[in-house]
């Protein structure tokens, strides 16, 4: 559909406006899903946008009135719906909308196998593993509260966490929790809290509703906003039978705005209890202490040797003096037993000694050398001998008895 045009040779606009009407018109008819925006009917037409939640994209959507009051039930603000629609393009006002053929509500069934289908994607993804969720703090210094505008969510949430510890700060974000804004408003200010260093925790609240009211809660986009967040998040959707894939990929889930608020502030009387409980184990422990250690002291003191020192002193000294007169009768002992055996040993060589010999009258002949004559038979005569007698010495000469044959 090109055509050749230059500066000199410019198209009108409704010409081009014309090929693209006729562009558009060969597109055809085509079904599309989406959600029912502002809906307004004048004379025998009906004017809606259409928009698609997970990519925040609308488109303008007219119908007869007839098709859309043969929709069963009609289609409302924030419904659901598939639609048989023909593009159209206006040459005369240039604008682009679509014209709705039939118009079909999506059913609960439907619904339902649509969220399983989306639940079973992010489950494959990781996004409702436990590992990965984190612990809420033990006492939060700002909690952030996403809740409708003036609702029941945030009045439970606000006055229970309060009754609980009065000193708690929160940071609310009012936002749409149904219809076609939700999404993006939950979204947006779950990102602003989510970028606020002070705030600790964010609770999703919302009272409860029927499935379509509880749908921006479980769309893919606000599920994968929740799953990149850095604070950790509560949702507390609803009563304990609601289920929406928020609760899957929030952190701590709550069964209703008042759980949460128990999950996420503590008890101040809890606390002091728990506090005095602590106090009263601590006192225990320490005092059990101090009397086992005051047991161990007094049972040290009692000994003999720090009850009365002096007493083992002289125990000691009663030691040393009876060790020194053992010794002493010991030596003494051994002293006497010597000089015995000394004496014995003396007489014994006074008997076996020369001295004693010749003190009962023997004599010893030696010859001047100091050899001792043993035998007669040794002197020859002429030989000087000395004779020791007990008392001296004499020095003779050897001669020949004649009267004896022997020299």
């Amino acid at each position: 559909m090109s055509a050749k045009t230059s500066p000199e040779a410019p198209l009108p606009i409704r010409s081009v406006l014309q090929m693209v009407a006729q562009w558009i018109g060969k597109l055809g008819t085509v079904w599309v899903e989406g959600q029912i925006t502002e809906l307004t009917a004048r004379g025998g037409t009906v004017f809606l946008t259409l928009r698609d939640p997970v990519a925040n994209v609308s488109a303008r959507i007219t119908c007869a009135r007839g098709v859309y009051e043969a929709s069963v039930p009609r289609p409302v603000d924030g419904a659901r719906v598939v639609m048989h629609v023909k593009p159209d393009f206006w040459v005369n006002r240039g604008s682009f909308a679509f014209t709705a053929l039939e118009i079909r509500p999506v059913g609960i069934g439907e619904l339902l196998a649509r969220l399983e289908r989306l639940r079973q994607v992010l489950a494959g993804e990781g996004l409702f593993n436990v590992d990965r969720k984190r612990r809420l703090p033990f006492l939060p210094g700002t909690v952030g509260l996403i809740c409708g505008r003036d609702s029941a969510a945030e009045r439970d949430v606000l006055e229970n966490s309060r009754r609980r510890w009065p000193a708690v700060r929160f940071t609310v974000e009012q936002v749409a929790v149904q219809g076609p804004y939700a999404v993006g408003e939950v979204t947006e200010a779950l990102r602003k809290l989510d970028a606020d260093p002070e705030v600790d925790v964010i609770v999703i609240a919302r009272g409860g509703g029927s499935l379509e009211d509880l749908l921006p809660f479980s769309d893919e986009s606000l599920v994968r906003a929740v799953a990149a967040c850095r604070t950790p998040v509560v949702s507390a959707i609803g009563h304990e039978q609601d289920s929406p894939l928020l609760d899957l990929v929030a952190d701590v889930r709550a069964s209703t705005p008042t759980d949460a608020a128990k999950k996420v502030v503590p008890d101040v009387g809890e606390q002091l209890t728990l506090i005095h409980q602590l106090r009263d184990r601590g006192r225990r422990v320490l005092r059990g202490w101090v009397e086992r250690e005051m047991s161990w002291l007094e049972s040290v003191r009692s000994r003999p040797s720090l009850a009365d020192p002096v007493r083992e002193l002289d125990r000691r000294a009663e030691q040393v003096d009876a060790l020194r007169e053992r010794s002493r009768r010991c030596l003494s002992a051994s002293l006497d037993r010597s000089a015995d055996s000394l004496e014995h040993l003396r007489a014994r060589l006074v008997a076996l000694s020369p001295a004693a010999t010749l003190e009962r009258g023997y004599a010893i002949a030696q010859r001047p050398s100091g050899e001792v004559v043993r035998l007669a038979e040794d002197v020859k005569p002429g030989d000087e001998l000395t004779i020791r007698f007990s008392d001296d010495r004499v020095t003779v000469t050897a001669t020949l008895d004649e009267d004896d044959p022997r020299p």
